[in-house]
């Protein structure tokens, strides 16, 4: 593995610092916070962290809304503070990844503040300005992501202005060049100071249609969906220009040693490939989003790692996404046994793990109170269950008051299973999914079949799904029971063979009569390939 690259051998772990450690005891998690858990971090094994944004923002969205590109928000800390923690990850073998967010800033960011005084602003081309229509309607039909018209009006200048979001997250217009220059420095500004990559917040969305042609109406919309469906995005989204707009944010990376540029992407499986870019010089890992999605069951998930396998561009890295802040959690969606299977399938395939913060601990969906609600979409589109709160809770360190996150009061509800599921406790018990983890990030480092092995799914049958990974002489099988109900275990084509690892850790040794108990998840190196 001596000639991988980090971002290809490495385990991404998502902080939303909000919510990770707060050590002012304002509520709110903080930069210092990371710091002082960076131990953890080197404990649990995890190569990389990726921190949610930090930069200074009215938070309408919670930092997705971006008032100035080239520092720290205060909540959070300093440049200072954000210095040393990159110093104390990089001293602990860790890299740091930070979100950045080119899409569209505040509505209080000085370029708009500019772009917005008067129609002959030198900035008002830096974002995306139209007249109404005759009757002083929207320019055309296009929908914000979280509800109601992505068109807002601005009295002073009598035009509208676009935002994919929220009234105050203006887009940029990225088909302007200075708009370009002045993002790749932002890149720039953050790369000097250390930083090892960025994920791209919605990097399909940059380019819009240029003639601002009507998104057609989508035939399979369902009332009780996100408004955004509605219409299919076709000349709002995964626009062809966007991916030369890709090319160049890796053309700035590429100025530097061994970064990273991750895009988030949802689109399906043969457009999500695309971003990768020709000859490869897109974003090295356009976030697969597919386990979000894809029921969970042996025959679903076994095609769909097969299609995405079959899909990458010759050299294409593949990448692994259970769980992020915009989605519930991997133990919400599946429940807590099969959490454990799905811990096993994320740190088994072929590709680069992303783990989002807490799933370690098997934190579920949070119940916030309607009061405690916090996020927009919630509250522009209410009833329709997409609030994103109950996947951005407080961590759980132990099972003192706020679960050691915060000697404040949390800025939203700490989940009330923390007297048990918190690393403390959980760091004691073998058996516990923490502990799971952790021997799996551990596996993953000793054997190269897990890192740069070949991929080979050997079959599903009811609810079973076995795949082997291969470098070499080592071979090792993965077999994971996506049901409550005993599956048949072809132990005779294993050979001689060690359990690597088991969601179930009473079991230590295959038999011939060995079967896949339910929600059990096996990972066996065999030691010598059957004849």
């Amino acid at each position: 593995m001596a000639n991988f690259v980090w971002w290809k051998h490495g385990v991404v772990y998502q902080i939303y610092p909000r919510s990770f450690q707060d050590t002012d005891g304002d509520g709110v998690g903080d930069l210092k916070g990371i710091g002082e858990r960076l131990a953890y971090l080197e404990w649990l094994g995890v190569d990389a962290i990726w921190i949610s944004p930090i930069y200074p923002s009215p938070m309408a969205d919670f930092g997705y809304d971006v008032s100035d590109y080239c520092n720290i928000d205060p909540l959070f800390g300093s440049l200072e503070e954000f210095d040393r923690l990159v110093a104390g990850a990089h001293a602990r073998k860790i890299k740091v990844v930070l979100d950045f967010v080119p899409n569209h800033t505040s509505e209080r960011h000085p370029w708009f503040l500019e772009s917005r005084a008067s129609r002959i602003n030198p900035k008002r081309d830096w974002y995306i300005w139209r007249d109404g229509g005759p009757d002083g309607s929207p320019p055309n039909n296009w929908l914000s992501q979280f509800g109601g018209p992505a068109w807002t009006r601005e009295a002073r200048t009598g035009q509208y202005y676009l935002h994919s979001f929220l009234p105050e997250q203006p887009d940029l217009n990225w088909r302007n060049p200075a708009v370009r220059t002045a993002m790749y420095d932002v890149l720039r500004f953050w790369l000097d100071r250390g930083v090892d990559g960025f994920r791209v917040d919605v990097i399909w969305l940059l380019i819009k249609d240029a003639a601002l042609r009507d998104n057609p109406p989508n035939p399979n919309y369902r009332p009780n969906e996100a408004g955004i469906h509605r219409f299919m995005q076709v000349y709002t989204a995964d626009q062809p220009e966007t991916h030369e707009v890709v090319a160049e944010m890796r053309f700035v990376l590429d100025q530097y040693d061994e970064r990273v540029l991750i895009g988030e992407i949802y689109l399906p499986i043969e457009r999500l490939v695309t971003y990768y870019g020709q000859d490869l010089r897109g974003a090295q890992l356009p976030f697969n989003f597919q386990l979000l999605h894809t029921a969970w069951t042996a025959a679903a998930v076994g095609k769909l790692v097969t299609d995405y396998e079959g899909a990458l561009p010759p050299g294409g890295w593949p990448n692994w996404v259970l769980g992020n802040h915009d989605q519930p959690r991997i133990a919400a969606r599946v429940g807590e046994a099969q959490a454990r299977v799905a811990a096993m399938l994320l740190l088994t395939l072929r590709g680069t793990p992303t783990m989002y913060y807490g799933d370690e601990l098997g934190i579920g969906r949070v119940a916030i109170p309607h009061e405690a609600v916090k996020d927009a979409w919630e509250k522009n589109e209410p009833g329709l269950g997409l609030g994103r709160d109950p996947s951005r809770t407080p961590f759980q360190w132990d099972a003192t008051s706020n679960a050691g996150f915060s000697s404040g009061t949390p800025w939203l509800p700490v989940d009330p299973s923390f007297k048990s599921h918190n690393v403390k406790v959980l760091r004691a018990d073998p058996a516990s999914i923490l502990s799971l983890y952790r021997d799996l990030l551990s596996i993953r480092r000793k054997h190269p079949a897990l890192v740069s092995g070949t991929f080979r799914l050997q079959g599903t049958e009811g609810n079973a799904l076995v795949f082997e990974r291969k470098a070499e002489s080592e071979r090792i099988v993965v077999c994971l029971n996506f049901g409550d109900t005993e599956q048949p275990l072809p132990v005779e084509d294993f050979g001689r063979s060690v359990i690597l690892a088991s969601t179930h850790p009473d079991r230590a040794s295959l038999d011939p009569k060995t079967v896949l108990r339910p929600n059990e998840g096996l990972t066996i190196l065999t030691t010598a390939l059957p004849s």
